[in-house]
């Protein structure tokens, strides 16, 4: 039924990764075979081709509670109470030591020297300790040359020179030989500074690789620049996970609802997330003041679908059982905690602010999905299988929270939500379709020329590879012109056994080149396939400018209020993908809309992306000439100056007919 290119169609195929039913499409200008029957059930067998990943990390971090006011005994404390709690078991593992564990003082080498009438026996003796519980030890420190205490103190002075600007190495050597196991790096200085952030946190990354290459030991990386320097861009493979927004929380300020989910729609990059890289929405607040058992709840819901790490903020010593239960609720750690290491994506929103998550779990036909009801009164919602990429035949629901069974359900489910709250589930059903392409090169790092999709949107990729070492071994993805994303392909046991990592990718309709490359300084795998499926609820249209053929672009995949679309070539990504709503708006990122600037009815108003909140100035017409009218002005979507070069601004203009008015949305 198959014949064999250099033997390779033969090794490839005996690993289980072609679902039941799927065409095998060729690439462009390779052979194309397809089944003329269902394949055997070995071959369709693909939940047990999947391999795990490092999952998102899981502890507990000093600041939300202690602020600058941590100590040998307190951090003990926490680790007796993590442990005696049940958290620990749990899989909460990492006892962090944030902001104010030192004062800045070095000796005459250059080394930090610490109070140890704070920390007896030094910051050895605190990781040894926390070690001896079972737990794994973090710490604290800053890319520039002052801490955030420095420029923000709290519950101690303000205490120079506690970066570690000049001094990387040395001091990630010894964070290192000290015992710690997980490092946050801050940007206050860095921010004060000018430091560049892609450039200080990959010179960071060389530098603990540096020194690891010393010690032996291996730091887990956590960059704090709060999307500022985006992140979600450039720093997988550098870091093992970015924050993507602002602090959640302040000192001396209440939780409240506006910073949990700003900091839960900026940390939605799902390209970005994957086989233990993950995008950090910051610290948890569940069990501070302030905050309600319903509370809690909805913030590890939201946290939980986005794959979020859980860093709990609470003193663990002095909170109730309730709050114990929430954060060690299994069902909802397992969602958080899945295996294949992906991000939940919003797959609908039929009235404004009733939204469904969906994230792709291990398995098959697994899925994890978040109602969620961001207005002030309860409300019925809709979650549809084909929207989550499964079929339309009954599944099974299943409620996180109460860890009953819900029922099985033909094409979706519907429950009241309350307001402001989530209800999350586990899906299982039956998996779509999907296509696979084969390389038949010899390339161990192979282009995909003939990645077809049938729609614009977030897609499933599943990346059959082998790899015969005894560590991950990495490589870059690239679709089209967006950017490169380092995946790490873990061991399989041999050059000749296949396994899968997933990742979430952003393809364009209709043909796609998908680029796969070594890192340098890194062996890489021995990719073989691809499986690509589609996420139909993310699915969405570019909007092409008749002039220029080029789309419209919101630069450098920025989240930030009020930045103007322009033109760029046309890439598939989740920038340029728009989806154009039942009330008229084209929205981008799943919560952003195209905006007709502060109500701007002018000539030259800019066009930008701002929060969808009903405004008349984010609502547009597609009209019969190919023009774009916005419904506040009546004015047309305009590529200023009649320009068509990339990076050509967006604006409004009364309409006249010209070709740079002209769109197509397809």
């Amino acid at each position: 039924m198959f014949h064999t290119a250099a033997g390779r169609w033969t090794r490839r195929i005996t690993a289980p990764l072609i679902a039941a039913g799927l065409a095998v499409t060729g690439l462009a200008g390779l052979d194309r075979e397809e089944p003329s029957a269902p394949l055997s059930p070995e071959l369709a067998a693909v939940s047990t081709n999947q391999i795990g990943v490092t999952p998102p990390p899981m502890g507990w971090a000093s600041w939300n509670s202690f602020f600058s006011s941590i100590d040998h005994n307190v951090i003990k404390q926490q680790a007796d109470a993590l442990v005696s709690s049940g958290m620990a078991a749990a899989g909460y593992k990492y006892v962090n030591l944030d902001d104010g564990w030192w004062q800045g003082q070095r000796d005459a080498n250059g080394n930090m020297v610490v109070d140890e009438t704070l920390w007896p026996g030094g910051m050895k003796a605190i990781a040894d300790y926390i070690h001896s519980k079972g737990l794994k030890a973090g710490i604290y420190t800053d890319a520039g040359k002052q801490g955030c205490g420095y420029y923000y103190p709290t519950t101690r002075p303000a205490a120079p020179n506690t970066g570690m600007e000049g001094h990387y190495q040395q001091d990630l050597e010894t964070f290192q030989r000290w015992g710690f196991d997980y490092v946050k790096i801050d940007w206050c200085g860095g921010r004060v500074e000018g430091l560049d952030q892609e450039a200080t946190y990959k010179q960071i990354a060389a530098a603990n690789e540096a020194a690891s290459a010393v010690t032996g030991r291996k730091l887990v990386l956590s960059f704090c620049e709060w999307g500022t320097g985006l992140p979600w861009n450039w720093a997988s493979g550098y870091g093992d996970l970015w924050r993507t927004s602002h602090d959640v929380l302040l000192y001396k300020e209440t939780p409240g609802l506006t910073k949990m989910y700003r900091n839960f729609d900026e940390a939605l990059q799902p390209a970005a997330q994957h086989t233990g890289y993950y995008n950090d929405p910051d610290m948890l607040m569940v069990g501070l003041n302030g905050m309600t058992a319903a509370r809690n709840r909805l913030h590890m819901s939201l946290w939980s679908i986005a794959g979020a790490p859980l860093l709990a903020g609470n003193n663990v010593a002095t909170m109730t059982t309730e709050t114990r239960d929430i954060l060690t609720n299994p069902e909802v750690l397992a969602i958080n905690q899945d295996p294949r290491g992906l991000q939940g994506v919003k797959v609908a929103e039929d009235a404004r602010n009733l939204q469904v998550y969906g994230k792709v779990l291990s398995g098959t036909g697994k899925r994890a999905v978040m109602l969620f009801n961001r207005t002030g009164s309860a409300a019925n919602i809709t979650v549809r299988w084909a929207d989550l990429g499964l079929t339309t035949a009954s599944a099974t629901v299943r409620n996180a929270w109460t860890r009953t069974h819900t029922g099985s359900f033909a094409t979706g489910y519907t429950t009241s939500v309350p307001a402001n709250d989530a209800v999350l589930l586990t899906v299982s059903g039956t998996e779509a379709t999907g296509s696979t392409y084969e390389d038949t090169t010899t390339a161990t790092t192979p282009t995909f020329t003939g990645v077809t999709a049938s729609t614009a949107g977030t897609k499933l990729v599943d990346v059959t590879y082998a790899n015969g070492g005894t560590t991950a071994r990495r490589a870059t993805v690239q679709v089209n012109g967006q950017y490169k994303y380092v995946v790490s392909f873990p061991p399989t046991g041999s050059a000749t056994t296949y396994r899968t990592v997933s990742v979430l990718a952003h393809l364009a309709k209709g043909t796609n080149t998908v680029r796969f490359a070594a890192v340098s300084g890194s062996t890489a795998p021995d990719i073989d396939a691809l499986r690509v499926q589609g996420i139909p609820g993310t699915d969405g249209a570019a909007l092409v400018g008749s002039a220029s053929n080029r789309c419209l672009d919101i630069e450098k995949n920025t989240y930030v209020n009020a930045t103007q679309a322009q033109i760029w070539d046309c890439s598939g990504g989740r920038n340029q993908t728009l989806a154009h709503t039942s009330r008229g708006e084209l929205v981008v990122y799943g919560n952003k809309c195209l905006d007709a600037d502060n109500n701007g009815t002018t000539n030259g108003t800019k066009v930008i992306i701002w929060d969808c909140n009903n405004g008349t100035n984010q609502r547009w017409t597609a009209n019969s000439d190919g023009t774009l009218t916005n419904n506040l002005s009546g004015l047309c979507l305009d590529a200023s100056g009649a320009a068509t070069a990339n990076g050509t601004k967006l604006i409004l203009w009364t309409c006249n007919g010209q070709t740079n008015q002209k769109w197509t949305l397809s």
